[in-house]
């Protein structure tokens, strides 16, 4: 499946601790994200969104929980008003992920006992959607380290790729991997994008 791909995050020197629970309040669930995104026919996934909404903060992005939906050129229905719980609780979990002390950001993707295809494609969507979001949020790709244009360089390539599935423990092994390469590019990020354009620097 991701076999092919050369990714490898330890070349990223960046600490970093597994997921736990951290926060008190459960988080958004890609299936309660997934129902509200029918309700409101916004015509994207809730792993794409995800990805939208952390590219976006990643990248220094000012826009708050109610006006995000408009920062990120969201198409709904016109009768279909975007100041939804669903969409505030996502915000909420995003930026209090991204800036976990511990490091507890990770990719919005399907329950565990959904098929790993399903996972891999949603990591897919996720990729795709986290770049977006980078580019609406105006940073400039050029005051970046090298590093850090490497990991936006390898996103692009997962969210450009498809993937075959052979063996699902092979499979599922492959997309740990993948994950946590995602979740680890993701923070090297945000903490190079949000620190002042002057102080950033290539991270050793």
């Amino acid at each position: 499946m991701f076999g092919r791909a050369t990714l490898r995050p330890a070349r990223y020197n960046v600490a970093y601790a597994p997921p736990l629970a951290r926060m008190t309040r459960s988080p958004l669930t890609h299936a309660e994200l997934s129902g509200a995104l029918q309700s409101l026919r916004l015509g994207t996934g809730a792993s794409e969104l995800h990805g939208s909404l952390t590219g976006y903060l990643s990248a220094g992005g000012s826009a708050g929980a109610d006006d995000w939906p408009a920062a990120l050129e969201l198409d709904p229905d016109p009768k279909t008003p975007l100041h939804h719980e669903a969409l505030r609780r996502l915000y909420r979990d995003c930026r209090g992920a991204l800036d976990d002390p511990d490091l507890g950001f990770e990719p919005l993707l399907p329950a565990p006992e959904v098929p790993v295809e399903e996972r891999a494609d949603a990591l897919v969507d996720w990729c795709r959607g986290f770049l977006g979001g980078v580019g609406l949020s105006g940073s400039a790709k050029q005051s970046l380290s090298a590093d850090a244009n490497e990991v936006l360089a390898d996103l692009g390539r997962i969210a450009a790729s498809r993937f075959d599935y052979d063996n699902a423990e092979e499979d599922e092994t492959a997309l740990s991997e993948v994950l946590e390469f995602v979740r680890v590019g993701v923070m090297l990020l945000h903490t190079e994008l949000t620190r002042p354009r002057a102080a950033r620097r290539s991270v050793h």
